[in-house]
């Protein structure tokens, strides 16, 4: 356990059962750790916060897929693989991470994340209701949800990162016709898949603080869960209202941090 006060031990508990809570609804939980993480831990390496957060942010993330596989039309098979192609992707992405600047891919992500939101405004009906309910999805939408959504997000989580939870919430709903409910839940396994890669070299490297993920862990857990819940239980108006606070925070956040 680091050096730290019991003060910023209460904050980050607290930000990381928020964080849950926002990543199981919609995705974007690590605007929100991530930053309380380097705020409260000021003098630890950024390697360490990096790989404390994703060893706090997977057992929320695996609790969460959990709640919804219990009651949400989950398709298993075809999250895991596009889980798997989301890890292959953010590992091809961190590899060209060191030569890319994110001061020229924050005003693009800026971008397409006010066009996101103009998006799902103008069409209300978005993600209310899936709508392969008459029409299956078919063979090539699964491969494109595989390819481009696990694969290109997956490259995006890697190379930059910010709303990747978000933006894969809201590709398959667009690509396997979900509504937004069960595209959340399908998104938590996706995440299990690149959150386990990622921690897994984290270990490897010895740049995680164990102890205090582990007590962080827990509020994440217990905060993800209540989310879930409350996503199935509120439905998919509720879920386009959270995801529409997200996207514009996270615009909010990227502005900040590019002009700044």
């Amino acid at each position: 356990m680091p050096d730290i006060s019991l003060t910023a031990l209460i904050v980050l508990c607290i930000a990381a059962a928020a964080a849950g809570w926002i990543d199981a609804v919609v995705g974007g939980g690590g605007l929100l750790l991530l930053p309380a993480l380097l705020l409260g831990l000021p003098h630890v390496p950024a390697a360490h916060v990096l790989g404390t957060n994703k060893a706090v942010a997977i057992v929320g993330t695996s609790g969460a897929a959990v709640t919804y596989l219990r009651k949400a039309p989950v398709k298993v098979g075809t999250a895991v693989r596009i889980g798997l192609a989301a890890l292959v992707g953010s590992m091809t992405g961190a590899f060209f991470a060191a030569g890319i600047s994110s001061d020229v891919l924050r005003p693009v992500i800026m971008v397409v994340l006010l066009a996101v939101a103009a998006f799902v405004l103008l069409r209300p009906s978005f993600g209310r209701a899936a709508a392969d309910a008459k029409t299956p999805v078919t063979r090539a939408r699964t491969v494109t949800a595989i390819v481009l959504v696990g694969g290109g997000i997956g490259f995006y989580d890697g190379l930059f990162g910010p709303g990747t939870g978000t933006f894969l919430v809201l590709a398959l709903t667009a690509v396997l016709h979900l509504d937004l409910v069960t595209a959340s839940a399908n998104a938590k396994i996706v995440n299990v898949c690149t959150n386990a890669g990622a921690l897994a070299m984290f270990a490897y490297q010895g740049t995680v603080l164990w102890q205090l993920a582990a007590l962080m862990a827990l509020f994440n857990l217990a905060g993800a869960m209540a989310g879930a819940r409350m996503a199935l239980r509120k439905g998919s108006e509720f879920v386009r209202g959270v995801l529409l606070v997200v996207v514009f925070s996270l615009v909010a956040k990227l502005a900040f941090d590019q002009w700044t």
